[in-house]
């Protein structure tokens, strides 16, 4: 058995395709492996942010291509970075265990402390806002790049600090660069952060992903890509939503929701069976849109880790 893995051709898509492709030989012994690298549209495009060029989609142009003409049998990606609408003709199959999804800050090397002169490093629009909110008064500018070409921009001093995904760093081997690790219930994380998504053709056997694929990691990204679906939530709108599994089958999703007329946002939860994962997320989504336009209470910056309850919470810039 030969199988083709597309992947993009950064260090760290790299190594999440290698992920991928160590999981199936654990599973098949004798399965013969190639990796077929190539570039995407916004690999190429690094003078505009994502939301000015085509959002998400631009990531995986090339590889869904290539993947439907055949010229390869697998693409990874990172799950958060797919697009809301995937062609129901190359669907999700599989999808890895959840890595670390929390967000990290990254500060120059050799330094310790913020310098808030100078701007934080920032394409996300659901990361600025809640970037501010822990920063009062900073500067947040977009920086475009892979991992290992934002922190040579953070380096030469063109930033303060940066805030990545704590899964690509931790991949990457670049666990001692991080100068703060940001709790769930201080930045939301982006839907199915840290998570691996394998597509293929469909109708195709993908037996041999059996072993790789892991269900509670599935079940928490149907509920928290519905939630942003349902919002309409692309690649720069400032949507976010983290699932939890605890015990007896029950999912915990929280989701982020902003109205950007005035540049309030409100976090909300809802708990239910995790068989009902998609339902969990149109629920909330809808929820937490009508609930913006209630009364709602204002969190201050001493808010501490009771954000959990069951309550809608206004928060301004």
């Amino acid at each position: 058995m030969k199988i083709k893995v597309g992947s993009r051709e950064s260090r760290l898509a790299v190594i999440q395709s290698e992920i991928v492709m160590a999981g199936i030989r654990s599973w098949v012994p004798g399965a013969e492996l190639e990796l077929v690298t190539m570039k995407t549209t916004g690999d190429i495009i690094q003078d505009r942010t994502l939301d000015k060029i085509g959002g998400k989609g631009l990531f995986v142009k090339e590889l869904d291509l290539a993947l439907a003409a055949g010229e390869v049998d697998l693409t990874v990606h990172s799950f958060k970075d797919m697009p809301m609408d995937i062609d129901p003709s190359l669907p999700i199959v599989a999808v890895s265990r959840r890595e670390d999804p929390r967000d990290v800050l990254i500060l120059p090397k050799g330094v310790s402390s913020l310098d808030l002169s100078k701007p934080i490093g920032c394409s996300s629009t659901r990361r600025s806002l809640q970037i501010r909110s822990l920063y009062p008064g900073c500067r947040v500018e977009p920086i475009r790049g892979n991992v290992l070409t934002r922190l040579e921009k953070l380096d030469s001093g063109a930033y303060s600090a940066i805030v990545l995904a704590y899964a690509g760093l931790k991949r990457l081997g670049l666990e001692e660069r991080v100068s703060r690790i940001f709790e769930t219930w201080e930045m939301l994380p982006s839907a199915c952060q840290g998570v691996l998504a394998v597509q293929a053709r469909k109708g195709e056997d993908i037996s041999f992903l059996k072993g790789f694929h892991d269900k509670e990691a599935w079940d928490i990204s149907l509920a928290e890509r519905s939630f942003v679906r349902t919002l309409d939530g692309g690649c720069s709108s400032p949507v976010a939503a983290y699932g939890e599994m605890r015990g007896g089958g029950e999912l915990v999703l929280t989701g982020l929701y902003v109205d950007e007329a005035t540049g309030r946002y409100w976090i909300m939860s809802l708990r239910d069976h995790r068989s009902r994962a998609e339902q969990l997320g149109v629920r909330l989504a809808e929820a937490v849109r009508r609930k913006g336009n209630s009364e709602c209470l204002k969190i201050n910056q001493n808010r501490g880790k009771s954000y959990w309850s069951e309550q809608v919470r206004a928060m301004l810039d």
